[in-house]
């Protein structure tokens, strides 16, 4: 219990030195310094909504269009995927050579990833739900706002997959 409680974000700011890596393994913390209030949330909802249209448009949700992909069909979801690729890396690339800050100024900490062979099983995994529900976490909502309901199921066992992850995440080599 003392790993858990080690992890909440009181003990992050009360202590400056603390880390997730040498607790669990873990880099992805938000380390955000200033708290944002409600209104100053929506700008997150409004990208989020216009990156879901984007989606629906590029047919990037289409079952159809991920089952192409899987059997070779089609080059359109890798396109998209390799272009999202070369943004990422562009991107990291110039917040780190210019340090670039949030626009509340804070600095942009990208920790180095370190390998590990849960990767490939996670990897693997991931990979073949995507192929058996034609959904992959991201198009989710942006399937469910086009009206394809059944998709609900596909969210709520993503849900309940993560609660069971978060539940035996301490037991899990990392």
């Amino acid at each position: 219990m003392e790993k858990f409680n080690q992890h909440s974000s009181l003990a992050e700011s009360e202590n400056p030195d603390f880390d997730n890596i040498k607790i669990d393994g873990c880099d992805g913390a938000n380390r955000q310094q200033s708290t944002e209030g409600f209104t100053a949330n929506l700008k997150y909802l409004l990208v989020g909504v216009i990156f879901g249209i984007v989606f629906v448009k590029a047919e990037v949700v289409s079952w159809f269009r991920i089952q192409e992909m899987f059997r070779l069909d089609s080059f359109h979801m890798y396109g998209v995927i390799g272009s999202a690729v070369a943004v990422g890396l562009l991107s990291i690339w110039l917040i780190k050579r210019f340090n670039i800050k949030t626009l509340s100024g804070e600095t942009v900490s990208i920790a180095d990833k370190v390998f590990d062979k849960g990767q490939i099983y996670g990897g693997l995994l991931f990979g073949f739900g995507w192929a058996i529900t034609g959904a992959c976490p991201g198009p989710l909502f942006a399937q469910i706002g086009a009206g394809y309901l059944t998709v609900a199921v596909t969210l709520l066992s993503a849900i309940a997959g993560t609660w069971v992850y978060g539940l035996l995440r301490a037991r899990l080599p990392h």
